[in-house]
């Protein structure tokens, strides 16, 4: 995936079937995030970004999508409920994750108003030596782009669980 292209669209079903696209949201800033119901990572994530989720309102679109292959149905719905996810999308075949070449939960994209990827990688600076957040990455990234300027930060190592391709 490069910065600065066109980020590819994808149609994946959520949680009561119907199918969402990527393009669907243009005109919002998109929030892309290969997420786990299991991982911890994923999971902090999820309250990192829910919580800016709030303050940023309707100009940010969060879209995590579940590629685990161990994960099931139920796991994932607990999940989703426990931690007030509006919208989760099932990648059962990891078609999505493989296009975007997604390795780890979480590894987000953040693409534009106009669909352009501006920003991938980590969402903070947490990482096997690093326990604790300093530096919030997709944060700083959506921000820029409220702002309408470009990241500053374009592209960070993902860091979390690998993403369950095989059971």
């Amino acid at each position: 995936m490069e910065i600065n292209r066109l980020a590819p669209d994808f149609g994946l079903p959520d949680l009561n079937g119907r199918t969402q696209r990527l393009r669907f949201f243009r005109g919002k800033l998109v929030i892309i995030n290969f997420w786990s119901a299991e991982c911890p990572h994923s999971e902090r994530a999820d309250r990192s970004t829910m919580s800016c989720i709030v303050q940023w309102g309707q100009d940010v679109v969060y879209l995590p999508i579940a590629s685990n292959r161990n994960e099931s149905a139920e796991t994932v719905e607990n999940a989703v409920n426990i931690r007030h996810l509006p919208i989760v999308l099932k990648d059962a075949e990891q078609r999505v994750a493989d296009l975007y070449q997604a390795i780890t939960t979480p590894h987000v994209f953040l693409i534009d108003r106009e669909g352009i990827l501006r920003y991938q990688g980590a969402v903070d600076n947490v990482t096997f030596r690093h326990k604790n957040a300093a530096r919030f990455y997709l944060e700083e990234a959506v921000e820029a782009l409220l702002e309408d300027r470009q990241p500053e930060i374009t592209e960070t190592p993902a860091y979390g669980c690998t993403i369950v391709r095989e059971v």
